[in-house]
């Protein structure tokens, strides 16, 4: 793709718009969406998706957004609908502020981004497929926000292609933009029933011609220590320091459980979040495997390290709580085989051979598929998520949007499943 060509895809303009709008995720907001950056952009794609011609888009209280086509190949009570997803939040984990995107062609090596920040050759392998390609990067004071509007993108205009050609063979069509995916609360403010779709796809995947059939199971772990907190001259016998509680009980869990220490079908318990001072101190703690079971495993392994730190520390107390938050995705696409049996036929349709992967991580789709609407995950270009050195790839965003127009294709001549 030449510069020229790159500078005015309508894809391209798109992504640059949506990553320029501020919409991180908070974990301690107490409002639904947690931030109102994700109204704003949730209320412009639904302007956007009206001057397209789908007249029913709506944004509901909790942000968010839905819109439809309806089949024009089968009576829409018989035909298959297919819904199409991404979030519109980012993650907290680096600034969502005052994103300043760079648009680059690729010519190998590193890429220095700015602010001190760099992408290296070494530490990322993609980046040997992708010499010539157009990147859009940081300026390395943000994150870009590739996950998910990188997916955002390629959905809003395989809507406008879809509107644009109104004769092409479709099932029902459906398109739906959640909020607080990165926090793990996407989903929770979504009637399924209401959407009833066969099945679904989220655009939320790393570099291209993936397709996510299984995720992590999730639970979080979260845990309040409350010490004895007095002046440390007077502090002998007397006093409980929390925050060397809280180190007392990490050192107790077994280092090969650590993301630093696996790899592949390995679980993990990751330790991401520490706040608080001598009298009290939280502690949040992930729980990740494919295989659910496990996590009961770990929760054990953190009711025996508690138990052993009151002891260590008699007049402390601890409070644990785990939560669930999702389970691996695997299972429910039984039930619905042609969600990655049609998705694996998009690909190939368009000369690729997709890799069916499992991924450490879970999306909106891992809870949608838990809750009976079959969800795989797709690549949408997204490289380096949740920190400055993220980028995106036009090229493989491109792909993911033709992979998105031969799903409606295919799915054109599926009968929804029987109730």
């Amino acid at each position: 793709m030449s510069d020229d060509a790159a500078n005015t895809s309508p894809l391209l303009q798109r992504f640059l718009q949506y990553v320029k709008m501020e919409t991180t995720s908070d974990a301690e907001s107490l409002t639904v969406p947690s931030t109102p950056g994700q109204l704003e952009l949730g209320k412009l794609l639904v302007e956007q998706l009206v001057a397209m011609g789908i007249t029913d888009a709506s944004q509901d209280k909790f942000g968010v957004v839905v819109g439809s086509l309806a089949s024009n190949h089968l009576p829409s009570d018989q035909a298959a609908t297919l819904v199409f997803n991404s979030h519109i939040d980012t993650s907290p984990d680096a600034s969502g502020k005052n994103v300043n995107p760079q648009v680059i062609t690729y010519e190998g090596g590193d890429i220095e981004v700015g602010h001190g920040v760099r992408i290296t050759y070494k530490e990322t392998p993609a980046l040997e497929q992708l010499i010539g390609k157009t990147l859009i990067t940081t300026d390395g004071s943000t994150l870009l926000g590739g996950d998910d509007k990188a997916g955002v993108a390629i959905i809003m205009q395989l809507a406008h292609f879809l509107a644009e050609h109104p004769n092409l063979p479709r099932p029902n069509v459906k398109f739906l933009f959640t909020c607080d995916e990165e926090i793990g609360i996407g989903p929770e403010s979504i009637d399924l029933k209401s959407i009833a779709g066969t099945a679904a796809y989220t655009f939320d995947g790393e570099g291209a011609g993936s397709i996510d059939e299984a995720t992590f199971s999730a639970d979080l772990a979260t845990l309040h220590f409350a010490g004895v907190n007095i002046h440390p001259s007077t502090g002998k016998d007397r006093l409980v320091n929390s925050i060397r509680a809280a180190g007392y009980l990490l050192s107790l869990l077994p280092a090969a459980l650590s993301p630093e220490c696996t790899e592949g079908d390995q679980g993990f318990m990751h330790p991401y979040e520490i706040k608080g001072g001598v009298a009290n101190a939280d502690l949040k703690i992930l729980l990740r495997d494919f295989d659910t079971d496990q996590l009961r495993a770990q929760e054990q392994i953190l009711s025996e390290a508690v138990l052993q730190t009151l002891k260590a520390f008699p007049k402390l107390k601890i409070d644990l709580k785990v939560k669930h938050q999702y389970r691996n995705m695997a299972e429910g696409l039984k039930r619905e085989p042609r969600a990655v049996a049609l998705a694996v036929r998009a690909h190939e349709k368009l000369g690729i051979t997709p890799k069916l992967e499992k991924i450490r991580g879970g999306t909106d789709g891992s809870q949608f598929t838990a809750a009976g609407l079959p969800t795989p995950n797709l690549s949408s270009g997204q490289h380096n998520l949740h920190c400055e050195r993220e980028f995106a790839c036009l090229e493989e965003m491109q792909q993911a949007l033709e992979i998105g127009k031969q799903l409606v294709q295919l799915w054109s001549d599926e009968k929804k499943r029987p109730a």
